[in-house]
């Protein structure tokens, strides 16, 4: 990472999370509260637990359902020291974990054990009324997995995130080897910067690898006359906001509605919306309506 101040780069120094006296419990609840540090523009998430205990006294970090109804296991450890120090490996704690939530039968069953404990604990954050944490959950999940059109793909996959600021080769080579057999396991870098008084967190998706025929360009194909050319097309990137913008797609002033709701936003030529008066992200602003830990922005935002 570099600061350009006066036309010129200096480079800012990464630290660990060790150096700026952050303990793993700090991560998890930045994390918890940021869990689209580790999503993609087309990935929504529910955190539904945190600090899960299994019948063998082990403990999961994070626990999420994503948009395709898996759990989600995340793992943070602070620094490749943390990693290299732990008497099991990184990555086999992590699928012990995972291999306990494959146990959960169905979504009444991991509200039970998982989402209402974690509504009980954190009940300050959630808007109860006369609803218990358990029926809390269980209308929360049913309208996260419904609204992703997820309700018969539940729990059917589970999903593995290892989070640390740096990786060490075994665990690296280990992940990748259970790519390539089908394990959906991924390991995000998230290096902390420090520049005057702020600190900043610059995550990056390490494993899996790209595919990097998703970077060719095509050639063009010339064919005989009257034969019509067939052509595969992949949706491979979604278009910024701001690039939007810049294309005349949408236009600041337009009103954009949150997916099966009343709720609706003015867009700003910066790309956020006005909602009462108060300039937000669209990001944030679908995570407030839909009350979800990360939202794919351009399936539950709708140009009105």
């Amino acid at each position: 990472m570099y600061n350009i101040k006066n036309k010129k780069a200096s480079k800012v120094e990464a630290f660990t999370f060790a150096e700026l006296g952050m303990l793993e419990n700090d991560i998890e609840e930045i994390l918890r509260n940021s869990i689209d540090i580790l999503c993609d523009d087309e990935e929504s998430m529910l955190i539904v637990g945190r600090q899960v205990k299994n019948e063998s006294l082990g403990r999961s970090d994070l626990t999420a359902v994503d948009n395709n109804g898996s759990i989600v296991l995340i793992e943070i450890k602070r620094d490749r020291k943390d990693i290299q120090n732990r008497k099991e490996a990184f990555e086999f704690q992590a699928i012990r974990y995972a291999a306990s939530y494959a146990t959960i039968a169905d979504v009444d069953d991991l509200v039970k054990k998982v989402y209402a404990p974690y509504i009980e604990k954190y009940r300050n954050e959630f808007e109860l009324g006369e609803l218990t944490s358990y029926e809390l959950g269980l209308r929360k999940l049913n309208e996260f997995l419904k609204a992703n059109g997820a309700e018969n793909r539940f729990n059917q996959k589970q999903k593995i995130i290892l989070v640390a600021s740096e990786y060490d080769d075994q665990t690296l080579s280990a992940v990748a080897w259970l790519n390539s057999n089908n394990v959906d396991i991924s390991c995000v870098k998230r290096t902390p910067y420090k520049i005057n008084d702020g600190l900043f967190l610059n995550p990056e998706k390490l494993l899996p690898l790209t595919n990097y025929e998703d970077y060719y360009v095509n050639l063009m194909e010339k064919t005989a006359p009257g034969i019509k050319q067939h052509k595969d097309i992949k949706r491979r990137t979604l278009p910024k906001i701001d690039e939007m913008l810049q294309w005349g797609v949408v236009k600041e002033g337009d009103i954009i509605a949150a997916k099966g709701r009343e709720d609706e936003g003015i867009l700003q030529g910066n790309g956020n919306v006005l909602v009462n008066g108060k300039e937000k992200s669209l990001l944030a602003w679908l995570k407030e309506v839909f009350g979800w830990s990360n939202i794919a922005t351009y399936d539950f935002s709708v140009l009105k």
